[in-house]
């Protein structure tokens, strides 16, 4: 079956949903605060999708075609889809509405961010990028019926204003294969297994969206491209046979709208010959990070009666386009005999800032090297144009671009011989430090720790006086000296905090930083900072990544005089605290212009001077946090080995050039572990504090059967919920851990930096933690030496 409905030249697969001032993040938590009601979020949600719209049309993307994509999320797009199916966990059954089985804005909260004793849904990375979604738990007995038309009425919301759009919708292999299994289900079964069950659901939601008047709805499928999911290829694929199977041949044309399903972030493979031959009406391929196909002949034929969307525009990072290449990209898809070929985006747009003229502060220069999401709308609309109407028809425009790209290569600063050098001249003996066990007595003898010694991740709250003061620094209301007093003032304060509740390792509280990255990209040379350059981490969680462009050196020390200050103040332990080679290029958008392992051994060296500083300071504890050291792991199985050699040896530059008596830390958090233990024993860190809280400690297997040698800080409270951990639940975390593992292993930590949070929350939180760690160690019957 094939529709007839007329596809756009060019679309996006989605755009930024917070707003270009964060409009819906502000939103939604005054809501969760009490101050605004839900219609009042609503209002200002379909104030914002309206206005998208408008913008999108203004750049050219057609309204009376589907051009423009409907994918709005007050929180997550699996989530989003969670609701629609109705897959809700039976801890939240009492929020969903009697008579649909869906839940209201306050209820949809909670499942997000948890309540009580009922722990939010488990939170982990989207693919390699630094989005994190919200894990669905599906079992045997998880019911499954259409319980939200939520996307329904956006869309209808867009037609009533004369906009047709796409609906967007997390796909069903997608949404299965990333969901994870509830705790009653047995060993042997798999979310996957529901498929037909969910399929049911879907069919009702397309029978819906066509009698709205949706012409076309995306349904995203990213699982079709990675072998991390958890599901096998072989498996995989015939869940993607049997899905559009029962959704693009089973339902009649006059049941469904057509169907575009998007593959992004990698190289469909051999899922583009089961799509092929199926009866979706159009599949919209990842070009930036994946090959062009080579099709086979049936595959060609297949193709004849479908639209094919070339994602020849970066939807993951900020640099103009090279248009020439990308059309001739498109003029070989076009060799593949599609019935159309269209333009896109690899991915949504959501990972990128909204538009890059509303920069004030970057370079004119600068900012004709990029694109933002704005600017990357134009490069689709005029590949459209150079598509349908010629390469003469977008002349002026392929030239500008080659132009921008000619301008970057030879600037100042993108090449510097002697930052080259420094890192052409490393030999092995750069990357490794001595034995861990010579280490470790080194370490003790140093520090005096007691068994499970206790510590925190690194920030404390960024308080609305901290951010005062740092706007009036930025100002020009507060000289240097008065906003060093206040910052000062802010780590006395931390420091008695911790001494009083009685943690054993102390940090500064990270008061003078605004972000993890950022903070760092202020201060190396290569870096440059955005002022609106905002896009979406995970719920109402905004960050700035910084634009790395060009050969990074380090020309000052940077947290020396803050840790220096703050270990002054105790005689307990400080930790000097960076951010690690691997998350700056992560958080970052980084160069494209040379290898990623090139540039995370210059962010190295200039850690590793920081490091040495810190040393000689008389700090002896350095946390280099690596976060994003499973995030930009490769979703392909085969290119895995690659990636981690050159991440693991970036930390080890990093890292490797301290005394045996100085203790490096590191820090990883909301990514499955299992598959990169090898890589976090490479690391050769002396601690690892790693998420498990949300997950109830299920990294400690993985940990265990590793037989890893070194010491552990399985986090035993998830910052990421507003909610208070009891101590009776730190301590039975804490008891599994200690069941698991060698307690002369183990650390005591929370998840994650605590900036987000409120001390209402903070001090009792760690005032239980210490306390369960009383009870704990009192427990143990030999103690660690």
């Amino acid at each position: 079956m094939t529709h007839t409905h007329p596809f756009p030249a060019g679309i996006v697969l989605g755009y930024p949903r917070i707003g270009p001032r964060r409009e819906l993040k502000k939103a939604i938590e005054s809501f969760w605060a009490g101050r605004s009601t839900a219609d009042e979020v609503e209002a200002t949600a379909a104030d914002l999708r309206r206005r998208t719209r408008t913008r999108l049309a203004e750049l050219g993307l057609s309204t009376t075609l589907p051009a423009i994509p409907s994918a709005f999320s007050f929180y997550d797009q699996v989530l989003d889809a969670a609701v629609v199916l109705g897959a809700v966990p039976e801890r939240f059954a009492d929020l969903r509405d009697p008579a649909t089985g869906g839940l209201d804005l306050a209820g949809y909260s909670t499942v997000a961010r948890g309540r009580g004793d009922d722990l939010p849904l488990e939170m982990t990375k989207w693919f390699d990028s630094n989005y994190h979604y919200l894990v669905p738990e599906i079992g045997p007995a998880t019911t499954f019926s259409y319980s939200s038309d939520r996307p329904v009425r956006e869309f209808a919301e867009a037609l009533a204003d004369g906009v047709l759009t796409r609906p967007v919708i997390v796909g069903p292999v997608t949404f299965l294969a990333l969901a994870k299994a509830t705790e009653d289900a047995p060993e042997d079964f798999a979310p996957i297994d529901r498929l037909d069950d969910v399929l049911a659901v879907y069919a009702d939601l397309l029978r819906a969206f066509k009698a709205a008047g949706a012409t076309w709805v995306q349904l995203d499928e990213p699982a079709l491209v990675s072998d991390s999911t958890g599901v096998d290829t072989d498996r995989l694929l015939a869940a993607t046979e049997r899905a559009y199977q029962v959704l693009a041949t089973e339902l009649t044309a006059d049941e469904r709208p057509a169907l575009l399903v998007a593959a992004p972030y990698g190289e469909l493979r051999g899922a583009l010959d089961v799509l092929a031959a199926s009866d979706v009406d159009g599949i919209a391929l990842d070009l930036v990070r994946g090959r062009l196909p080579e099709a086979s002949p049936a595959t060609r034929t297949a193709l004849a009666g479908k639209v094919l969307v070339g994602g020849v525009i970066d939807g993951h990072n900020i640099w103009r386009a090279d248009l020439d290449a990308a059309l001739t990209t498109l003029e070989r898809l076009e060799g593949l005999g599609a019935g159309q070929t269209a333009v896109g985006t690899s991915t949504s747009l959501f990972h990128v800032p909204h538009d890059v003229q509303d920069e004030p502060d970057l370079d004119d220069t600068l900012k004709s090297w990029l694109a933002f999401a704005d600017q990357k709308v134009a490069e689709v609309v005029t590949l459209a144009t150079g598509l349908t109407e010629g390469r003469e028809a977008v002349h002026a425009e392929l030239l500008a671009a080659a132009d921008a790209r000619r301008s970057r290569a030879e600037a100042a600063g993108v090449v510097r011989p002697e930052v080259r050098d420094r890192a052409a001249g490393l030999d092995d003996a750069a990357f490794h430090r001595g034995p861990y066990d010579d280490r470790r007595e080194a370490q003790q003898s140093r520090l005096h720790l007691p068994p499970l010694p206790t510590t925190t991740i690194g920030s404390f709250p960024q308080t609305p006086e901290i951010r005062k003061a740092r706007a009036a620094f930025t100002a020009g209301e507060l000289t240097a000296e008065q906003y060093d007093e206040a910052m000062k003032a802010e780590i006395r304060g931390v420091v008695e905090l911790q001494e009083r509740i009685g943690l054993d390792v102390l940090v500064h509280g990270e008061p003078e930083r605004n972000d993890m990255v950022q903070y760092f990209a202020e201060n190396l040379d290569g870096f440059a900072v955005t002022r609106n350059g905002w896009v979406q981490s995970y719920g109402s969680r905004c960050t700035r990544p910084s634009i790395l462009w060009g050969d990074v050196s380090r020309p000052a020390p940077i947290t020396v005089g803050w840790t220096g200050y703050t270990q002054s103040l105790t005689s307990k332990p400080v930790k000097g605290m960076l951010t690690g080679p691997v998350t700056i290029l992560a958080w970052s958008f980084v160069r494209d212009d040379q290898p990623l392992a090139d540039t995370a051994n210059q962010v190295a060296l200039a850690l590793r001077d920081e490091i040495a500083d810190l040393e000689a300071a008389g700090i002896a504890i350095v946390q280099v946090d690596e976060p994003a050291l499973r995030e930009l792991l490769p979703l392909r199985a085969e290119d895995h080995d690659a990636y981690l050699d050159w991440s693991v040896r970036s930390f080890r530059l990093a890292t490797s050039g301290v005394r045996p008596d100085t203790q490096i830390h590191t820090h990883l958090c909301y990514s499955e572990f299992g598959e990169i233990m090898g890589a976090i024993d490479g690391l050769d860190a002396d601690v690892t504090s790693i998420e498990a809280a949300r997950s109830k400690m299920e990294i400690l297997a993985d940990i265990a059967a590793a037989g890893y040698p070194r010491q552990v800080g399985p986090g035993v409270w998830d910052i990421h919920s507003p909610r208070v951990p009891s101590e009776a639940e730190v301590t039975g975390l804490l008891s599994t851990a200690v069941r698991d593992i060698d307690p002369a292993q183990l650390w005591v930590n929370p998840d994650c930096g605590l900036k987000t949070r409120r001390y209402a929350e903070v001090t009792p939180s760690l005032e239980h933690m210490v306390a369960a760690t009383g009870t704990v160690r009192a427990g143990l019957a030999v103690p660690s030496a």
